[in-house]
């Protein structure tokens, strides 16, 4: 089966850096795959928080995730610090993408490319609804 490809983008427009932790690991002692979306999770969190957002209040919108996709490059360990990117794109009439670039920064080695599709929804009336233009304007912007 052929490898899922992720390139890496020229420049991302966020970052922070997290520390890994303990309970990050999987049972080879590296970073587990489920934390590296959590890890995308709360880089997704303070991205949005960046522009005045979250993901239950986008410029009148709600996000939901329609697909997520993650490369390992290489492995991270306890008390690594990673320092995870961010940056949106490809919009769409409802939703866009955002791209993650998970870095340790001690030695610029590449941990992670992680993808994910976020889709905005009116919950209340169960339904995909249409982006926003301040939000298309920082897809426009990467």
């Amino acid at each position: 089966m052929p490898r899922l490809q992720l390139k890496p983008l020229n420049s991302y427009s966020f970052g922070l850096e997290l520390t890994v932790r303990t309970t990050d690991l999987n049972y080879g002692g590296h970073l587990g795959n489920d934390r590296v979306l959590a890890l995308a999770h709360e880089a997704r969190v303070a991205f949005l928080a960046e522009h005045g957002w979250s993901e239950m209040e986008c410029a009148g919108r709600n996000l939901i995730m329609g697909d997520a996709a993650v490369v390992f490059v290489n492995e991270a360990f306890a008390g690594d610090k990673l320092r995870i990117e961010v940056a949106a794109g490809e919009s769409t009439a409802c939703g866009f993408r955002l791209f993650y670039r998970l870095t340790r920064p001690t030695d610029s080695t590449v941990i992670a490319l992680v993808e994910t599709g976020m889709i905005c929804f009116d919950y209340s009336q169960r339904k995909i609804a249409c982006l926003p233009e301040p939000v298309r304007q920082v897809c426009h912007e990467a």
